[in-house]
């Protein structure tokens, strides 16, 4: 009778539902809101998750709990409740294969820098379109602070982990939209106020000042903070990196010419991501440098600018693994100022994660930058 007894204990250890599954391969119904579930998470209850890498899309085994039950039914997340003994059986498949289980314990805070945040308050438009990352995290229901210039001369940097970039022209030449958009009411009224707003500073110009704001930007993450970097903000930052020491700038944005010699004076040891690059200088060439060779006459549709994402060991290279985890491994193309990056001009030390099929051209990487990335 005793043995039948602890028979029976055993058996109901094995098939208790003590954790949840989040599956995040393209049986997830909702991948944006299950992130958004993981983050809050570990912001409400403050208990480890589980990230299963390279598990059916970069999994997640969460403790049982009614926060996450809810959370899913609500928002029509896909999960399940699992068994120790199904625990089991992952925890035995990742360590046969190439996965890993990393543990995640804190939500991190997270700033986007967008001129949407001064936009409302100065009443101006700041773009005719919508910024990816707001669009993102908004649906997802993922908190973030939305910052700008004052904020990261202020030094309000150092309260966030994450820093998000999007179509920001570090360089001062107001994206170099000169061509198409000079005479547009949105152009203009953000041009007056990027000047006025490097007068408050103290800066010649809207170009001193953004360069300013791009060394405070490589401070922060020196210092051991993650920056995220898409479209124009990709190479405009290193740019401006790159000409601490000269003005690259042409009259028509700031009033003075450029340095004659500027190309003698580039600096590439203070870059993030890019070396030896060529910087255009023609005001009427939507084109920061030679870093980007996304083909804007081919439409993303087409096929042209899908790219793979690596498959990295994910027990050697944790980190990488997790920045490709994604319900497929071939991801469609998109467009964008800067959005396809010339392999040559990438540092030797920075990662590639995402190629297009001709391997000679990369759509996302990543790298080290002092004590963050």
């Amino acid at each position: 009778m005793k043995r039948l007894f602890f028979l029976i204990i055993v058996l109901f250890k094995i098939f208790t539902y003590s954790e949840i599954f989040i599956p995040m391969d393209n049986k997830q119904n909702d991948h944006l809101k299950a992130y958004g579930l993981i983050y809050n998470f570990l912001k409400v209850e403050k208990q480890k998750i589980k990230w299963v890498l390279n598990y059916r899309g970069g999994s997640f085994i969460l403790p049982n709990s009614g926060f996450v039950t809810a959370y899913c039914e609500k928002r029509n997340i896909t999960y399940s409740n699992i068994s120790n003994a199904e625990v089991t059986y992952i925890e035995n498949t990742v360590k046969d294969n190439n996965m890993e289980i990393v543990f995640l314990e804190k939500s991190p805070k997270i700033a986007v820098f967008t001129p949407l945040a001064i936009a409302r308050e100065n009443n101006f438009e700041t773009d005719p379109w919508d910024d990816a990352v707001v669009l993102v995290l908004n649906y997802a229901e993922i908190p973030y602070d939305k910052i700008y210039i004052d904020d990261i001369l202020g030094g309000k940097l150092s309260q966030y982990d994450w820093l998000h970039l999007h179509h920001e022209d570090f360089t001062g030449q107001f994206g170099k939209f000169y061509s198409t958009y000079r005479t547009a009411a949105w152009y203009i009224e953000h041009k007056k106020f990027l000047e006025n707003k490097a007068k408050e500073h103290g800066f010649s110009s809207p170009a001193v000042l953004l360069k300013k704001v791009a060394f405070d930007i490589a401070d922060y993450t020196s210092k051991g903070g993650f920056l995220f970097a898409m479209c124009s903000a990709t190479d405009s930052l290193d740019i401006a990196l790159s000409a601490v020491k000269t003005d690259i700038v042409p009259v028509e944005f700031d009033g003075t010419s450029c340095d004659p010699n500027y190309e003698k004076k580039l600096n590439f040891n203070i870059t993030f991501a890019f070396k030896d690059f060529h910087i255009i200088t023609d005001p009427n060439i939507y084109e920061f440098s030679d870093i980007d060779v996304s083909n804007y006459g081919v439409p993303a549709i087409s096929g042209r600018e899908d790219f793979f994402l690596f498959d990295f060991s994910a027990k050697q290279d944790p980190i990488p693994t997790m920045l490709c985890q994604d319900h497929q491994k071939l991801v469609h193309g998109f467009m964008g100022q800067t959005s396809t990056f010339k392999i040559d001009k990438i540092k030797d030390n920075v990662v590639i994660m995402g190629y297009l099929k001709d391997m000679k051209r990369a759509k996302y990487i990543y790298g080290p930058y002092g004590k963050g990335f």
